[in-house]
């Protein structure tokens, strides 16, 4: 149970293909060689292009509205929340200079 279980190896299922033999060629030199034919291109783009209707416009337009206004809204409540929380800690602050003053009064 607390051994651990080690994966075994699958054995090849097929036929092992040989490596093939790369011969070597001999560079002469003084021989010039002309440099590939460059490609034709196409004259159509493969991708289909993306056709905007009324209603699509009108829903990038409404979905990007969306997405403004909630980012929105969540910033605003961010800085409302540092805004508060400052507040209340100038205040905490006031509260202990004017405790401690009165003390040293005494």
């Amino acid at each position: 149970m607390f051994r651990p279980k080690l994966p075994t190896m699958p054995q090849p299922t097929g036929t092992a293909t040989p490596p093939t033999v790369v011969e070597p060629t001999a560079i002469t030199p003084g021989t010039s060689v002309s440099p590939p034919a460059p490609a034709p291109v196409a004259a159509a783009s493969a991708r289909p292009t993306v056709q905007l209707t009324p209603g699509t416009a009108l829903a990038l337009v409404g979905g990007g509205t969306a997405v403004v206004l909630v980012v929105g809204a969540v910033l605003v409540s961010m800085l409302l929340a540092v805004a508060i929380t400052a507040a209340s800690v100038a205040v905490c602050a006031v509260v202990l200079r004017s405790l401690l003053s009165s003390q040293h009064r005494r």
